[in-house]
């Protein structure tokens, strides 16, 4: 009986401090991930590599080779999480994230440094199992507050990642900008392994008692509001990152002068709103249901992207990324609270396992489409584009979210 398969505690007695780990070690591993992004070019003409196409070329493979590994291995970690607990899987992620990165810095030629970055996604992944942990800890009534106050500290490392990453590299050099990072994770592998606390895992299933964590997708419940937060979740970074590659182009059509300052001020604009805005979008969410907030967040993003179209200088797309930031902040939080909510406890990991794979699957294909709409469609047609599917996506979740 389902009743019987969620017969546990909702929450973990641990679940405070093990949010506050969470948020710092999140926050710590995303800088160390995203401060190659102002270098990266630079350090690929490093490794021997001359050719401008072939230096954006190779670049775009080695940004985008974290993200397809992850995909692949995201549903794997969440299930062996629910098996063999949570925290062992963070430790994991840090310590191999920590290797991957040290490693990076002793990379020889461009192929090494993709297979690298192959090896950081297949071996990391901690802000995802962050999620997962703080998503199946935290109690039900405080889940959307708890994944905001996450959701704060992801952003926060994508939006200080590429500003220390700027700074860093002419102080100390590339490669030891590389040693740094891998130093910084493993002291969030030290805090996960010496202070974030997890519960004993439930035993083995008595005879005659189905075993929660072999449930298939058939005898969930609400599978259907589950396969709907993962499409959501795949097209809501789909649309976010089709957006990122053409900024600067954007810009360039603006005439925008200290065009590489200015494109990182539009570029951090959406996640300082995000930052500010996620965990009081989790409060209100708690209080009246994560499924409006979701529906009315997505349909406030597809608006104020329609402007974005017609901008006119930069300081007006600055502030209606700063606005639209403000509306996504609540967006993964609501998706993380529906699936945990719609699921029993012992598989909790695996389903957000898949809403990990998912939107890693839109953060490949989003840039790749909007560089080519882009180029072939003008960069208008990708802001409205986006709003099409964002309006799609609020209509959708508006017309299957459960009565009260």
């Amino acid at each position: 009986m389902p009743e019987a398969a969620d017969a546990v505690p909702d929450h973990d007695p641990h679940w405070q401090r093990n949010l506050w780990v969470c948020v710092v070690g999140a926050f710590t591993t995303i800088v160390a991930m995203t401060l190659l992004l102002p270098f990266l070019p630079l350090y690929v003409e490093h490794l021997g590599v001359s050719d401008p196409a072939a230096v954006v070329q190779w670049s775009g493979a080695a940004f985008g080779a974290t993200f397809l590994s992850a995909a692949l291995t995201a549903p794997l970690w969440g299930r062996l999480g629910d098996r063999y607990g949570r925290k062992l899987m963070l430790i994991r992620a840090s310590l191999g994230m920590a290797i991957a990165m040290s490693l990076i810095g002793l990379a020889q030629n461009v192929w090494q440094l993709v297979l690298l970055r192959l090896l950081a996604g297949l071996l990391g992944g901690y802000a995802s199992g962050a999620t997962i942990l703080v998503a199946t800890q935290t109690p039900k009534a405080r889940s959307g507050w708890a994944l905001g106050m996450l959701a704060s500290g992801i952003m926060a490392g994508n939006l200080a990642g590429p500003l220390i990453g700027g700074l860093l590299p002419p102080l100390v050099g590339i490669r030891n900008t590389f040693f740094i990072a891998g130093a910084v994770i493993f002291l969030t592998f030290l805090a996960t392994t010496f202070v974030l606390k997890e519960a004993p895992r439930r035993g083995p299933a008595k005879p005659g008692q189905a075993a929660p964590a072999n449930l298939g997708w058939r005898q969930l419940e609400q599978r259907r509001s589950v396969a709907t937060m993962f499409l959501v979740a795949c097209l809501l970074m789909f649309a976010l990152l089709s957006i990122e590659p053409i900024i600067t182009v954007y810009l360039m059509q603006l005439h925008t002068e200290n065009l590489t300052l200015m494109a990182g001020v539009v570029m951090s604009g959406a996640a300082l709103g995000s930052i500010l805005a996620a965990s009081r979008l989790g409060r209100l969410a708690d209080r009246i249901g994560h499924w409006p907030v979701l529906s009315a967040c997505l349909a406030v993003t597809a608006v104020l992207l329609i402007p974005q179209a017609f901008v006119s200088n930069v300081w007006q797309l600055a502030i209606l990324r700063f606005a639209m930031g403000l509306a996504t902040g609540g967006l993964l939080p609501c998706i993380a609270s529906i699936i945990r909510h719609a699921v029993p406890q012992q598989v909790a990991g695996r389903m957000l396992g898949y809403s990990t794979s998912s939107q890693y699957v839109g953060q490949v294909l989003g840039p790749l489409t909007g560089g080519f709409l882009g180029g072939h469609f003008g960069m208008g047609m990708v802001f409205l584009g986006t709003s099409a599917l964002m309006a799609g996506c609020a209509l959708l979740t508006w017309r299957l979210a459960p009565g009260p």
